[in-house]
């Protein structure tokens, strides 16, 4: 059988998974009991798209034979499927075959380094994704993935210096540029403007000129010529915007299905209710979410499970909805009157893989919870809601100045400044409705408070989150845990002003936000 299961690997390393699912199914019709061919059936299945069967043959292989081959694909598909703690005990089989002395492949360990990733033990990916690199040391994509975790981590130089790597090896990685220019400040002494602008002019695809153009904007900023920044970022997002099948009629009337559907929501049962004391610090993304994450994390007593999207799939679940988006009126109006105990408890479920054992207090940094805190309260009863606000118009220029997920069709709105205001009016508007509804239990704090009494507004933050005061917690910056999101570099920094009425240098250009806000008595 030696040579059949040599002959469906190669069919799955030249890109043809139906042969190899054949080959591979051939080879079980003669020896049902063979853990590599069920490994390399279910590899072919999930190849092909088939992640549920896929799964059920990889958790066979294991089961018949164990492999940190195995396992890793194993974890993969369990991330797929969003099973966590599933995928967090398979991971752990995978490094106890390590420890015993198996020989992996660089696939093999890039896989592992990035199952760590997506369960936010961003420490814990490096090793693996080092070994992967020594393994093929000019493969781009574990070359990619390397560079981003030792971001993550705060080892900015050996990042610099993985991604140059990559880029002797592939000039034109858009991402790699992307995420190079926001690793540090760009100075007149050093920074990459000229080979941005060669790898911008040379390239005709559209992700890729996206993200190039955001690199040069970001480096162009830091270089101080602000108008010449914005001009950039204005046209890479109007040249994504125009492609995107978007309205913001999508998003409003999400907003609108949450407040018609909150009275059988606040009617609903919740039976069994948790004790446990989660921290959620929510808000409209860049407004300072991650800085109050930071200040929290400074205590010895609290860990940060990161931006978890545990709630919305638990609420997801509960609708019993198969729509694509997790979050559509849908299935706000499907999962309304279900058991909001049910739901806090799947969120706990869920959240739980990516908690230290042993952590008494965790928070979770999902800026879109705002969208369910209603719903968290009332699921959670001890749970503390914090909710970020920035100045409406400096919120809407971090919004449009940011690259998000650009296969996340949440924030299609960031692309166009007439849609993040619109987006901001209603974000604003729901925020009140949480505070008639659920008196007391959202914490608001505005991002520019926490800059001008950074004392006071931590206070105020540790009170709410019944936390005691710890003089830790204005040392926020010391903090050598992971940071995962765009702002990684800022909050390794003490408390700064900087980023206080940037719009002022592109009033003019804002001046479609600002109308809308006064349409809508928001005062800037």
């Amino acid at each position: 059988m030696t040579g059949n299961i040599r002959q469906a690997r190669y069919a799955l390393s030249r890109g043809e998974p139906v042969q190899a699912r054949n080959i591979a199914a051939m080879i079980l019709a003669r020896e049902p009991g063979l853990a590599e061919a069920y490994f390399l059936l279910g590899l072919s299945e999930v190849t092909l798209g088939n992640i549920r069967p896929g799964t059920a043959h990889m958790e066979q292989a294991v089961a018949l034979g164990r492999s940190a081959e195995f396992f890793a694909q194993l974890v993969r598909c369990l991330l797929l499927l969003r099973r966590d703690a599933d995928a967090a005990a398979a991971l752990r089989e995978a490094e106890i075959c390590l420890e015993a002395g198996e020989k992996s492949d660089a696939l093999t360990r890039d896989t592992i380094g990035c199952a760590y990733a997506r369960l936010g033990e961003h420490t814990a990916s490096v090793p693996h994704f080092e070994a992967a690199v020594r393994g093929q040391p000019h493969h781009e994509q574990f070359l990619y993935n390397l560079a981003v975790a030792l971001s993550f981590v705060g080892r900015v130089r050996e990042a610099d210096q993985t991604f140059e790597r990559l880029l002797s090896c592939a000039p034109g990685h858009a991402r790699a540029h992307h995420a190079l220019s926001r690793l540090r400040r760009q100075t007149a002494e050093s920074n990459h403007v000229p080979r941005l602008n060669a790898a911008h002019a040379a390239t005709r695809d559209p992700e890729d000129r996206l993200l190039l153009g955001y690199a040069l904007s970001k480096e162009l900023e830091d270089l101080g010529d602000t108008q010449a920044s914005f001009r950039t970022l204005w046209d890479a997002n109007a040249g994504h915007r125009k492609n995107l099948p978007y309205s913001f009629d999508r998003d409003a009337a999400i907003f609108d299905a949450i407040e018609k559907n909150w009275p059988l929501f606040a009617q609903a049962p919740v039976s069994n209710p948790s004790d446990e004391a989660p921290v959620f610090v929510m808000g409209m993304p860049r407004t300072g979410t991650t800085l109050v994450d930071r200040i929290l994390l400074s205590r010895p007593d609290m860990v940060s499970a990161g931006e978890l999207q545990a709630f919305p799939i638990a609420v997801k679940i509960a609708s019993r909805v198969r729509t694509p988006m997790v979050l559509d009126p849908e299935t706000v109006a499907h999962a309304a009157g279900r058991d909001l105990g049910t739901i806090g408890r799947a969120y706990l479920e869920r959240a739980h893989p990516h908690i230290p054992k042993g952590s008494s207090r965790f928070s979770d940094k999902f800026p879109g919870n705002f969208m369910y805190a209603g719903l968290i309260a009332h699921a959670l009863p001890h749970a503390r809601l914090i909710c970020l606000h920035r100045h409406p118009m400096d919120t809407v220029l971090s919004n449009f100045k940011n690259l998000f997920a650009t296969t996340s069709r949440y924030y299609d709105y960031s692309y166009c400044i007439e849609d993040i205001a619109r987006y901001y009016v209603r974000f604003d508007r729901l925020m009140r409705f949480w505070q008639k509804v659920i008196p007391g239990r959202v914490l608001e704090i505005r991002y520019e408070d926490i800059v001008e009494d950074q004392e006071g507004a931590t206070r105020r933050l540790l009170s709410h989150c019944g936390l005691p005061w710890s003089e830790e917690c204005l040392a926020f910056h010391t903090n050598a845990s992971p940071v995962s999101t765009p702002s990684a570099a800022q909050v390794r920094r003490p408390i700064y002003r900087d980023a206080l009425a940037r719009w002022k240098c592109h009033e003019a250009d804002l001046e479609p936000a600002r109308v809308i806000f006064e349409e809508n008595g928001i005062s800037v």
